[in-house]
């Protein structure tokens, strides 16, 4: 975290602000969220705020920040037709989900490999929607 800080020249933050403690960020010119599970998408999709990070894309939404998603739900999960709910809520809402064709695919259940999630993808959709007049 201390390289994040560094770097970043704010302080990592994973935890609400208490009440009357004043914004330490500026103003996102974009997020990313990836890898959204299936509960964090749906409970995003639902305006639901369980935990900071949720918290934090739904306000998203209202301050219309530009926004990227890249769930990452295996075969099993994506047949729920909640999923398909909350990806089209959210794409509706303006937030751009890479998840089919050119983003996620669902693979099989137990197949996850955590260092193939395609970051390349998000990261070029992050530029993509951080420039002026997109």
């Amino acid at each position: 975290m201390a390289e994040l800080e560094r770097v970043s020249g704010h302080p990592v933050r994973w935890e609400p602000r208490r009440p009357g403690e004043g914004d330490v960020w500026p103003a996102a010119d974009v997020i990313a969220f990836a890898p959204v599970t299936a509960n964090s998408l749906n409970a995003w999709a639902l305006g639901l705020t369980p935990s900071w990070v949720v918290g934090a894309v739904v306000a998203g939404v209202g301050r219309r920040v530009p926004m990227v998603a890249m769930p990452c739900v295996n075969q099993v999960l994506a047949a729920h037709p909640q999923v398909d709910r909350s990806v089209a809520v959210l794409r509706e809402a303006g937030v751009r989900v890479l998840y089919g064709e050119g983003g996620w695919v669902p693979n099989r259940p137990g197949e996850g490999r955590p260092e193939a999630f395609p970051w390349g993808v998000v990261l070029d959709a992050v530029d993509q929607e951080a420039r002026p007049g997109r």
